[in-house]
């Protein structure tokens, strides 16, 4: 089968068909810009994608039913048109969301963005896995392929023979650059830091925080990774030494990752890279593959924190601003761990010090992301509240403790109007 023209994509959508989308770089661009210059000849067709990266007037519900957007995470470009109901928000744990597509959805065709194919023909879906993995002999595919994206190994590879159909693109990919780092990310990366073992495997999320912890980790010994996302931070990490994986249960001697997003010095980092194994998210994932491993570490940032402990990780002021991701399937996964740990990263106020991130209950509205039950560590500049296993009145006090020094008085005066502490 030879490549052909990005509009050849539309004799493949047919009235009311379910769109199968990676997130990221995933998104094959010259595809989706096609279906959204004939938006106007299609029917009740829905496009299913967390963090979309690119904006296009389709995620703003201006075709109304005849092309709209479906979000199981919110990203910068979608985060708005939410807000004015132009596209719609699944409530989703990452996890699940291969499952919430195959009962939900008619998985009509996936578009995605591919490597070129290699010798023997198969095309690497590069640096997803994601979701978009479980439908590789599920639903019909079509491609678009981009020599800027890495050949990468995993479970994420498919024959030419397995397409409806592929085009060419050449656009590079997008990079995300590591955040800026200030005093509070470093001091909580350094109370992190100093509670994980040698030959701990390691999960961390997105945000100037865990990559921290990640810079600190470098004299650590036979480190492992199992997380959704490779970003700048794990290949460095690997590149000083630390990270062998030999002490990993599954999968030992690998990175395993869902989907990777950083700089091209990461994409140039992955291609070919035998190390890193791309496996679909309801197995990264699972919290109890993850838990088979011993000494776990999950590693999150949040927005808030109430006094019993529950985290609200998608909601700033009453709006939302992201959505679960894998959170609660890692900090689940660590609480199954032997010797597993689980952290919970968040500065103990905004960035003007006026509102506290600890707070008494969570803003009117808010989602619980990861349950009080589940949580472990939260830690703040401030120090790190041990919670697993402690009483409603300690938790509570531990909380109170690493809030920001002008809020503790008010915590503690509400925490006793709730009866929390006496």
């Amino acid at each position: 089968m030879n490549p052909s023209g990005p509009d050849e994509v539309l004799d493949h959508i047919d009235e009311g068909a379910d769109l199968i989308v990676p997130l990221a770089n995933g998104e094959p661009k010259e595809l989706l810009d096609a279906i959204d210059a004939h938006a106007d000849n299609l029917r009740g067709v829905r496009v299913h994608q967390m963090h979309a990266l690119r904006d296009r007037p389709y995620l703003h519900g201006v075709y109304g039913d005849r092309l709209r957007h479906v979000s199981y995470f919110l990203s910068a470009v979608t985060r708005k048109a939410f807000a004015e109901g132009g596209c719609d928000l699944v409530p989703a744990n990452f996890s699940e969301v291969p499952m919430l597509l195959r009962r939900t959805t008619k998985c009509s065709l996936v578009v995605a963005a591919a490597s070129p194919p290699d010798r023997h023909g198969y095309f690497s879906l590069g640096t997803n896995a994601d979701y978009t993995a479980r439908f590789i002999g599920r639903a019909p595919v079509f491609l678009e392929v981009n020599p800027n994206m890495p050949r990468t190994f995993g479970e994420h590879t498919l024959h030419v023979s397995q397409v409806v159909g592929w085009t060419e693109a050449d656009h590079p990919l997008h990079e995300m650059r590591p955040p800026a780092v200030d005093a509070k990310d470093r001091r909580i990366a350094a109370l992190v830091a100093e509670r994980i073992d040698d030959g701990s495997t390691i999960q961390a999320g997105i945000g100037a925080i865990p990559n921290a912890i990640l810079g600190l980790l470098h004299d650590h010994r036979n480190l492992g990774v199992h997380t959704e996302l490779v970003s700048d931070g794990v290949m460095d990490l690997m590149e000083s030494g630390a990270l062998t994986g030999t002490q990993k249960v599954t999968r030992p001697g690998k990175i395993v990752a869902t989907f990777a997003l950083g700089t091209q010095r990461l994409y140039d980092f992955l291609h070919d890279n035998g190390a890193v194994e791309f496996l679909p998210v309801d197995w990264v994932n699972d919290p109890r593959i993850i838990g088979r491993e011993h000494r776990f570490v999950s590693i999150n940032a949040t927005v808030e924190v109430d006094l019993l402990g529950q985290c609200n990780s998608e909601m700033i002021a009453g709006h939302y601003y992201s959505g679960s991701g894998g959170q609660a399937d890692f900090a689940r996964g660590a609480m199954y761990s032997e010797h597993g740990k689980g952290f919970v990263v968040v500065h103990s106020t905004t960035g003007d010090d006026s509102i506290s991130r600890i707070v008494a209950r969570l803003c009117p509205g808010a989602p619980v992301t990861t349950l009080k039950n589940t949580v472990d560590h939260v830690v703040t500049e401030y120090g790190v509240a041990e919670l697993r296993g402690r009483p409603i009145a300690q938790r509570a006090r531990a909380l109170i403790a690493i809030a920001h020094p002008k809020f503790r008085e008010e915590l503690e005066r509400e925490a006793r109007q709730l009866g929390y502490v006496r």
